[in-house]
């Protein structure tokens, strides 16, 4: 017998985009990566709170409290992670496929810590 568990709902990066960009975003683009690769290069407008943080009970940054998430890692297996913990949390939560990594390679821009362009690392 093999249980299933239900996962949060996933979108692509162009969906990612659309819900948290612009003057009236829908949700927060919420990074759960470690320090290190959020200085290296992130989405611009994204919140960071890392998932090592979050797992040991950190809660989310102010900017995120409250709103609908959309979180996203380097390649999309962190954030399955995180998504599923903030939703046993109560969060209205979904994760990004592919990550920034997908993200980089959508076109999207990618700026590092002091704002210039960044990288995924």
């Amino acid at each position: 017998m093999f249980l299933f568990r239900r996962s949060a709902p996933r979108l692509s990066v162009d969906e990612a985009r659309r819900r948290t960009g612009g003057d009236r975003p829908e949700g927060v683009l919420l990074d759960v990566r470690e320090k290190p690769e959020w200085k290296a290069g992130h989405a611009p407008g994204a919140v960071h709170a890392p998932l090592t943080g979050l797992v040991a009970g950190a809660a989310l940054p102010r900017a995120a409290q409250g709103r609908p998430l959309v979180v996203i890692c380097r390649s999309g297996h962190r954030s399955q992670q995180a998504a599923k913990l903030l939703a046993a949390r109560g969060a209205d939560v979904v994760d990004v496929k592919g990550g920034m990594n997908a993200w980089a390679a959508a076109g999207y821009p990618v700026v590092g810590e002091r704002g210039g362009s960044g990288s995924i690392a």
